[in-house]
């Protein structure tokens, strides 16, 4: 079983979403991590007919997809990634439960592996108390409406948010237990983050992973660099997921390189089947 490499679009920010994906697929990619946003799939304004475009368009490409819901300002053009499902105004969680389903119907549209989705920041002016109950209710909310439709819906811990850690995601699961509701793993974030090996959080969690997001890392500062400009050791962790046997893919995250998008995409692929190669070659042998 080879390991399956995606990238994500929002490293091509100044591409139209019909030529990012050419480029991915052009450089040998399994996937694609659709971050729907104001210029790519909009979930708000696109079309069913730019829908099954879009679905063509995968398909001739030999693409998998994964939708992202990480838009920056698609739903406020003021705040970066707000409102998210623990701000305080009930409108505002309203607007984020609306823009989470209109994900997983995309998801459904397009036969996606998986709808990546996170808690958000907690605001000075929301209590811890607050903010669970409001995440909770929120997450089982998207989940029930994900389990209808026939999606997976996968979870991120990521620095400076709520649920930041991997102990933070497995309190939330305990209130969210069905097995639509899995975990996306970043290694840049998990390196940022957390104490244990990489190999003993993979086998932890193997049974919950539906997404990898995947990046350097400098420092433990939560930047996402290309890779080997920062400090992670990559093969152990693609031997780790290869001898857990994940099948979902590995989606690149770089939106900071989006200027030099095409060049980041070629290599970033070559250096990762190079290191997979590696990796798969040391768990047969």
């Amino acid at each position: 079983m080879n390991l399956r490499f995606g990238y994500n679009t929002n490293g091509f920010a100044h591409h139209r979403l019909n030529d990012a994906l050419v480029v991915i697929a052009g450089c040998g990619y399994d996937g694609v991590a659709l971050s729907v946003d104001v210029q790519h799939c909009d979930p708000f304004n696109v079309t069913a007919t730019e829908l099954r475009q879009l679905k063509g368009m995968l398909k001739a490409l030999q693409l998998s997809v994964v939708i992202e819901t990480g838009a920056r300002y698609l739903l406020s053009k003021w705040f970066k990634h707000e409102p998210t499902l623990i701000s305080r105004q009930p409108e505002g969680r309203a607007l984020r439960l609306q823009f989470l389903k209109r994900a997983i119907n995309l998801a459904a549209d397009l036969d996606a592996e998986a709808v990546s989705f996170w808690s958000g920041p907690r605001a000075k002016d929301v209590t811890e108390e607050e903010a669970w109950k409001w995440l909770i209710a929120g997450c089982n909310e998207i989940t029930t409406y994900a389990e209808r439709k026939g999606v997976v819906l996968a979870f991120e811990p990521e620095p400076g948010m709520m649920v930041d850690t991997l102990t933070a995601f497995d309190r939330l699961k305990t209130h969210v237990p069905s097995p639509a509701f899995g975990l996306t793993l970043d290694i840049g974030h998990i390196f940022c983050t957390e104490p244990e090996r990489f190999e003993a959080l993979v086998r932890q969690n193997a049974p919950l992973l539906r997404n990898i997001h995947i990046e350097d890392i400098k420092g433990r500062v939560h930047e996402h660099r290309m890779f080997g400009e920062g400090d992670i050791d990559f093969p152990p962790v693609l031997r780790a997921l290869h001898a857990a046997g994940y099948r979902g893919m590995i989606n690149v995250e770089l939106s900071r390189d989006s200027y030099r998008a095409p060049d980041v995409a070629r290599r970033s692929l070559q250096l990762l089947r190079q290191w997979a190669a590696k990796a798969q070659a040391s768990v047969t042998h």
